[in-house]
């Protein structure tokens, strides 16, 4: 996690040293989005003590290895969200090495004891507010069932608020009656969703843009 923390802070620099350098509206508010979006993003990291990076295994204090789940599926009824994790085995630990603990909008998983290691997963900031005690977990065959009770009866988008920022940000960012902004809607697109390397292309291709136009080459605005 502290991996993942480290880059998510990396982008959030160079975006904000491509504010400094940018002095075209659209393209500012194009930074401006990916700015907030990132912010969102490390602000919502779920909490230190789930240490580790994807798939990365570490020392826990349970004795052993902890890893960190990443991989989920989730559904809904109109009464539950249903997210359910795939562990080989899990059928066989005693109950109590499959705990679950509740909030109002958040959920952790704690698995004990499989195979020599220990699995967490955490959902921070759940879209909407769940019964504590109406939730619950079901051990299955090489699965957890984890059971979110609604405390309303209606549908989700998304499973976190911060999913549902960062989409209604994109969604703001790239939506457009303008047809002469395609062309930014694709490079806005390309570059939220590029690594550091097509962020700093992106930025290269602008400056030079920005060069030619100056000096009379091309007419476009870029």
């Amino acid at each position: 996690m502290a991996a993942a923390h480290e880059e998510l802070q990396k982008d959030l620099e160079e975006v904000k040293e491509l504010l400094t350098k940018a002095t075209r509206k659209r393209l500012r508010d194009v930074l401006t989005t990916e700015k907030h979006k990132l912010e969102i993003e490390i602000k919502n990291q779920p909490p230190a003590k789930l240490k580790g990076d994807a798939g990365e295994e570490e020392k826990s204090s349970l004795g052993g290895y902890t890893v960190k789940i990443n991989n989920y599926g989730w559904d809904q009824s109109d009464k539950f969200i249903k997210i359910y994790i795939s562990l080989n085995g899990v059928q066989k630990l005693p109950a109590e090495n499959v705990q679950v603990n509740f909030t109002e909008r958040s959920f952790d998983l704690l698995v004990k004891n499989l195979n020599g290691k220990n699995y967490t997963m955490t959902f921070n900031n759940l879209l909407k507010h769940i019964s504590v005690e109406g939730s619950s977990r079901k051990i299955k065959t090489d699965m957890v069932l984890v059971m979110c009770r609604k405390k309303r009866e209606e549908k989700w988008d998304c499973l976190t608020q911060v999913e549902k920022e960062s989409k209604e940000k994109e969604k703001a960012a790239y939506d457009t009656s303008d047809p002469g902004e395609g062309l930014m809607n694709l490079l806005k697109k390309m570059y939220a969703e590029g690594d550091d390397e097509m962020k700093r292309t992106i930025n290269k291709a602008w400056v030079e843009s920005r060069e030619k136009q100056s000096k009379g080459d091309i007419p476009m605005d870029i």
